[in-house]
């Protein structure tokens, strides 16, 4: 490990979102190579099939993305690839193993303070994606159109000099429907923890990373490499807490 590098016990990642257009492969492998850690969980929609069965976008950024995990497997860090509903066609292999990655559906996890957390993609929360393909796909046009205008913005701000902003994030803030489906999500998220006999949840799909303690449950969401470049983190005290990876727009 070199100074530079930062040293996790458990790193969570997902929503990476390889295939799309929108995703910041070049962040994300900026964030590998930078941190060392013991396990690595891959929290869905690592790869999105979606995108790809529309049009597919595929850099050699996100190659480079791809063999990185499998070299840190191959270098001994434990990881485990939980498929989310982008990346669903992998769940029938789930239980199985792919160059020294775990497939999962899901998984019990023991923090190093001794909290149990179910971590799952989160789909499973979203009564909308899981129910109604209509829905789905008008969602996903909408979220296609909002990336794409958040993207002309980013770049128009590079270019005179601005810092980063995104519209997306700003949406997810500041409007009250969009701020009324996240607190919802989150509260489900708790409910299921609680009524599993979890002490939380560790979870993604939403692309709004956070942690938050909900009537006593820990409920942490590692956000996206679309929109955020986050990961959750747990040090080696059990704390669990978000990282954000600082990147330069084009």
């Amino acid at each position: 490990m070199t100074k530079s590098q930062n040293y996790y016990k458990t790193v969570f990642i997902s929503d990476v979102h390889l295939g799309s257009k929108h995703c910041k492969a070049e962040a994300l492998l900026s964030f590998l190579k930078n941190m060392r850690c013991e396990q690595l969980f891959l929290v869905g929609d690592i790869v999105d099939v979606w995108a790809m069965q529309k049009r597919v976008h595929w850099p050699q950024a996100h190659n480079n993305v791809l063999r990185k995990f499998l070299s840190l497997a191959r270098k001994g860090t434990r990881v485990t690839y939980i498929p989310g509903n982008h990346d669903a066609n992998f769940r029938e292999f789930c239980g199985s193993e792919f160059g020294l990655i775990d497939i999962q559906r899901r998984i019990d996890f023991e923090t190093e303070a001794g909290q149990r957390m179910l971590v799952i993609h989160g789909d499973e929360l979203d009564f909308a994606v899981r129910y109604s393909r209509l829905n789905r796909w008008v969602g996903d046009l909408a979220y296609d159109s909002l990336m794409a205008l958040n993207e002309w913005i980013i770049g128009i701000r590079a270019r005179f000099g601005l810092p980063y902003w995104s519209l997306a994030k700003w949406i997810k803030s500041s409007v009250s429907q969009a701020e009324m489906v996240i607190k919802r999500y989150e509260e489900a998220g708790a409910d299921l923890a609680r009524r599993q006999g979890y002490d939380g949840i560790i979870c993604g799909h939403l692309h709004f990373p956070s942690v938050l303690n909900i009537d006593g449950i820990v409920y942490c969401n590692d956000g996206d490499w679309v929109e955020n470049c986050t990961a959750l983190v747990q040090d080696f005290d059990g704390n669990l807490s978000l990282v954000a990876h600082r990147f330069d727009h084009d």
